[in-house]
């Protein structure tokens, strides 16, 4: 290995100030947090603080009861997939009522009018 090798060289700037750098560090996480809604299927928020997000709001409660559905069912395949000694305990009977609870979770849900 040489000297010259050896010698880290300085990466030239990115950024001709620290304004520069924190407005692009700023817009990177802008674009990774609009990524990431849009991978949980929601969409952004408005830019205009004051402006109610209804669209939104209301897709990210449709995505909660879609869930609270999903949930409600395999609940419902786990406990019918347990033998029948298992489906007379008490286990069975508090497992049911949690279902009945995210059942009655996604009922309330519904019925919110955003």
């Amino acid at each position: 290995m040489t000297l010259q090798e050896a010698t880290i060289m300085p990466q030239p700037k990115k950024h001709n100030s620290a304004a520069a750098r924190q407005a692009a560090y700023h817009q990177r996480r802008e674009k990774e947090r609009l990524e990431y809604l849009k991978s949980q299927g929601l969409l952004a928020l408005p830019s205009i603080p004051t402006v109610p997000g209804y669209r939104r709001w209301r897709q990210a409660l449709a995505h909660a009861g879609a869930l609270l559905e999903m949930v409600a069912s395999e609940m419902e395949q786990y406990a019918d997939d347990r033998s029948e000694k298992w489906n007379a305990s008490d286990r069975a009977g508090d497992f049911r009522q949690r279902i009945e609870q995210v059942t009655d979770v996604h009922d309330q849900l519904s019925d919110l009018d955003i």
